[in-house]
């Protein structure tokens, strides 16, 4: 019997070489955390988006609530009509408004955490 020269591949397993990213790879989440200038853009851009919706329930909720002391100063004998808008009428809408400005608030966090967690 001829044998069989052959020749088998050997895998040899060891630790990787490399052992970092490669370069010109970045986490935004190290860049916060080291609080570098890229890092503070992040923070100050979730904060404007922050302040942004904050503004336009402010917004909203001063162009719903000033105009009532002109309604009422124009409507003397109105007592139990005053009443029923500020105890009433104005419930729904500042619900309405607290609830869009949680989701709002809500979405630009899950944004933001989209944006730093490398997704």
């Amino acid at each position: 019997m001829p044998q069989d020269h052959t020749e088998r591949r050997v895998v040899v397993t060891g630790p990787p070489r490399r052992t970092g990213r490669a370069s010109g790879y970045y986490r935004p989440r190290t860049e916060i955390d080291e609080q570098t200038t890229l890092g503070h853009t992040y923070v100050r851009s979730l904060m404007r988006t922050q302040l942004r919706a904050a503004l336009a329930v402010f917004a909203v909720l001063g162009l719903l609530v000033c105009p009532l002391p002109l309604l009422f100063a124009a409507m003397p004998d109105a007592r139990r009509l005053e009443w029923a808008v500020l105890g009433f009428g104005l419930y729904v809408p500042l619900v309405l408004l607290a609830r869009w400005y949680v989701r709002r608030a809500e979405r630009n966090e899950r944004d933001f955490v989209r944006l730093v967690e490398d997704r």
